[in-house]
């Protein structure tokens, strides 16, 4: 497995612990850093603010090879919710176009739709292939959130790529054998929200009202990592390792520290034990705990 950098908080402020987008200059040479230090896919979507134009920027310095990469945007969510069959590919393609003027690239290699539904409209999913057999994009795909949606991308043979959500907290892909069915099927994997918003890394007084359910399964994890003397990042991270159907974890970052330290992390090994018994822990936990778009703020 390796490190995708998520882009949302270098295009608005992002997460739950008050996190600030940094300057233009400050997330260029995040760019930079990871890039010059093995990190080679970078994600991003038409809906991330800005975040798509500072990536455009930071190509636009020719410090690696554009074909070195593997960049990857989404289409903004809700686009095609009034719009006719017709219109389907139309749409996407101009969102596309937006995307990829933006990021001073001419094709991207994967694209997917931001909408998680739209993986059950037939119509829609055969516009987006279109847009790969005219070589805009290299692979098509979507984000999802539910296991039955990944069951559907999984389903559908013109779908090869996904992003879903994996964590300590949320191992409903997991269970619902998503990992097991997509190696299967040649789908590629990326995770997101190992961090769910910056939740696991917080301290129990820095919990929000809306998520007090939250403080006893931080107080286990504080436990467990004192016990086993590593980071919740290191523990976070290695959680998601852990599965070999996942080619890269998407994380973000908001400075050039917290990326380094993170790359550090990735490193660390968790012992089999301890990813056992987090298994165990947190297993089946209530969505409004695991699924940032249920908090109730």
């Amino acid at each position: 497995m390796k490190l995708c950098l998520g882009t949302v908080q270098f295009g608005m402020d992002y997460g739950i612990k008050g996190q600030r987008k940094p300057d233009v200059s400050d997330a260029i040479k995040m760019l930079d850093y990871a890039t010059q230090n093995g990190i080679a896919a970078i994600d991003t979507a038409n809906a991330y603010g800005t975040a798509e134009d500072v990536i455009g920027e930071f190509l636009r310095k020719n410090t690696i090879n554009r074909s070195e990469l593997f960049l990857i945007s989404k289409c903004r969510p809700n686009i095609l919710d009034n719009c006719p069959e017709e219109q389907y590919y139309p749409v996407i393609k101009k969102n596309l176009l937006q995307s990829l003027f933006r990021l001073q690239t001419e094709y991207l290699d994967s694209y997917l739709m931001h909408s998680s539904r739209y993986v059950y409209n037939d119509g829609i999913i055969e516009a987006l292939n279109r847009l790969r057999e005219e070589g805009y994009i290299r692979k098509a795909g979507v984000s999802v959130y539910e296991v039955e949606e990944a069951g559907k991308c999984i389903d559908r043979p013109n779908v090869d790529f996904m992003q879903l959500p994996y964590s300590i907290f949320d191992q409903r892909m997991l269970k619902g054998g998503i990992f097991e069915q997509a190696a299967e099927s040649n789908i590629q994997i990326h995770s997101r929200s190992a961090f769910i918003q910056g939740l696991v890394l917080m301290q129990e007084q820095e919990v929000p009202s809306y998520l007090q359910k939250a403080k006893p399964i931080l107080r286990k994890i504080d436990f467990l990592c004192t016990q086993y003397g590593i980071s919740r990042i290191a523990l976070a991270m290695s959680f998601v390792k852990n599965q070999a159907a996942i080619s890269h974890l998407v994380f973000g970052v908001d400075n050039i520290e917290q990326l380094k330290e993170d790359m550090q992390l990735f490193d660390q090994t968790v012992s089999q034990d301890m990813i056992s018994i987090i298994s165990k822990e947190f297993a089946g936990l209530e969505a409004d705990i695991v699924m940032p778009s249920l908090w109730k703020k």
